[in-house]
């Protein structure tokens, strides 16, 4: 039998400040939720190890932090990214309203600019009842950028797993075409999509040879003393 492979992949979450970041990952990487979390400044790193289509993945995922003001620090965490997870709060539309521009930062840092780059987005607390955006608006805006939409609760944990787990298979698949172009054979499958409001139907459709770099570290955590703690992420 063939040892299984094992692959690093970078991986960000971005979106406003308080829609649930940290909740999403920490959901996600240690399946807990705490209803307060320190607001997060420049960006901590949390890692998991998952296993898909026989593939070992070292998944280490950058927590960015939502403050304009650290918007230009904070946009530089994204070079060498294999995926994204844009998010935004459904119960707060100035959030979901503020997606276009955080998907152009991502764009605008990634080297080529890549229409095809990895991202999903997560529509975040459904499990409040004071709504402000609705689902078919979100699904619309999705559909339009070609980007997979998951509603999710990180407080009752629903679909937050499987919106990570599309997102690593689809860097994966383009990890993939990648290796293949610098002279590898691997070949990767989707799964999750079950889970999915919406993604979309056609395959990626353009290569690079460009090999993104990986920003590999443990943690980077920049929290001034004092900092208070608050509700959001």
């Amino acid at each position: 039998m063939n040892p299984r492979k094992k692959v690093d992949l970078k991986l960000i979450i971005i979106g406003a400040l308080g829609v649930g970041k940290t909740s999403l990952l920490h959901r996600f990487v240690h399946k807990t939720f705490y209803e307060d979390y320190q607001t997060t400044l420049g960006a901590s790193i949390l890692s998991k190890i998952i296993i898909l289509d026989d593939t070992t993945l070292k998944l280490q995922i950058w927590d960015t932090g939502g403050q304009e003001r650290f918007r230009s620090m904070v946009s530089t965490f994204y070079k060498g990214s294999d995926g994204c997870v844009l998010a935004f709060d459904v119960t707060d539309v100035e959030t979901f309203e503020a997606l276009e521009t955080w998907r152009g930062d991502v764009l605008a840092k990634t080297i080529p600019m890549e229409q095809s780059y990895p991202m999903v987005v997560l529509g975040n607390k459904i499990d409040l009842a004071d709504r402000q955006v609705p689902q078919e608006v979100a699904q619309d805006w999705c559909k339009e950028k070609d980007i997979p939409y998951f509603e999710v609760s990180a407080k009752n944990d629903i679909n937050v797993v499987q919106a990570f787990e599309m997102l690593a298979s689809r860097a994966l698949s383009r990890n993939g075409k990648l290796r293949d172009l610098a002279g590898g054979q691997e070949t990767w499958a989707s799964n999750a999509a079950a889970h999915l409001l919406w993604a979309p139907g056609k395959e990626l459709e353009e290569e690079y040879r460009s090999v993104l770099e990986n920003y590999l570290t443990d943690s980077i955590k920049l929290s001034p003393e004092g900092q208070s703690k608050s509700s959001c992420c």
